[in-house]
């Protein structure tokens, strides 16, 4: 399996800089693994798609403002994303320009650091120096919300923190949102409950690797970046026993999905986990707990699009896999081009039954 089995061609025009307004007014195409039906709805109408037998569950995780603009001690500037917290004042990071072991780095309100190592894929770990304050606080006071590249706001940096977050976070330590969680509005929330779908939470810390594109290097070595996760023995309690009683589990997000399949053993169950997973999921994966899917349009060659590919072929469906153009999901992508989808973090969305 190739790098290139992953690749697509998109519109520039169909990229997403600005989630819809209101969240659940975004698209919704509802994709049939079985009957390979494609329909077109809206998110808003999920209620009515789905049942008291069904179970949603979500990513908890909350996005910190963990683009942070620095200078060095010469005067140059330097630009910082925080990936993942190591300890209290411990962060994986990467930079640019890049930075040299032992360099020392000056924050604003007295915030210092420092490069303790150094990766050979660019990765550093940055030590920190809050002097007496919680280094989180001093993030949200200096922090900027950390955007993919790929998206141009033109909102200013109090409404990109209100709409680049779920109206359910609760657990900060992500540095990119879980998306297919941002079209979920307080209202839809109500009249999914008052429906009767059973709601459940877990916890997945997003990083930068969830959207890079993968190389080849990684699908070779089957290993994939690791993201910090947890699921609690209650959650873990329900979620097996929605599961014995038939009930439909859906994952929104690949977010969440990766967090159920890495705490799921190879019956099925689920169990309380805490830790780091670096899941790689892409055909011939098999699910283990995942029943359906909400997801957002993903980025080319990303570890994403593999994981929906894997969603829709054998041995979860009886649909062989070739490529991304010829499986189902390749055939949704293309129909979603010519309806003219929004893509990628703040586009439109995909359920997949």
């Amino acid at each position: 399996m190739k790098i290139e089995d992953f690749d697509y061609d998109l519109p520039k025009n169909l990229i997403a800089h600005h989630p819809a307004e209101p969240r659940d007014s975004s698209g919704l195409m509802v994709v049939e693994r079985v009957s390979h039906l494609i329909k077109h709805r809206k998110f808003s109408d999920l209620p009515d798609l789905l049942t008291q037998n069904d179970v949603l569950v979500f990513n908890q995780s909350k996005v910190i403002p963990a683009r942070l603009i620095g200078k060095k001690p010469t005067g140059g500037k330097v630009e910082i994303l925080l990936l993942r917290e190591l300890n209290e004042a411990e962060w994986e990071c990467i930079s640019k320009p890049g930075l040299k072991i032992g360099q020392q780095i000056n924050l604003d309100l007295g915030l210092d650091a420092k490069v303790l190592s150094k990766k050979t894929n660019g990765l550093i770990t940055l030590a920190f120096h809050p002097k007496g304050v919680k280094l989180i606080k001093l993030i949200e006071q200096i922090g900027l919300t950390p955007l993919p590249p790929y998206i141009n706001p033109s909102q200013g940096e109090k409404e990109l923190r209100e709409i680049y977050q779920t109206v359910y976070a609760n657990t900060p330590g992500s540095s990119a949102a879980p998306t297919a969680g941002l079209h979920f509005t307080k209202k839809l929330l109500e009249r999914l409950s008052k429906k009767g779908v059973q709601m459940e939470f877990v916890t997945l810390h997003v990083g930068l690797g969830t959207f890079r594109p993968v190389v080849q290097e990684q699908l070779d070595s089957k290993k994939l970046h690791s993201e910090w996760y947890q699921i609690d023995k209650e959650v873990s309690d329900r979620l097996n026993k929605a599961k014995s009683e038939g009930k439909r589990i859906i994952a929104v997000g690949t977010t969440t999905t990766r967090v159920l399949e890495s705490s799921s053993d190879a019956k099925g169950k689920l169990a309380p986990s805490v830790g780091e997973t670096n899941i790689f999921i892409y055909p011939p994966y098999k699910y283990r707990f995942v029943d359906s899917l909400i997801t957002n349009f993903h980025i080319p060659k990303s570890s994403l699009l593999m994981l929906v590919s894997a969603y829709v072929s054998k041995p979860n469906t009886n649909a062989d896999f070739e490529d991304f153009h010829s499986c189902l999901i390749g055939k949704a992508y293309k129909e979603a081009v010519k309806k003219k989808y929004r893509f990628y973090s703040f586009g439109d969305a995909m359920l997949i039954v």
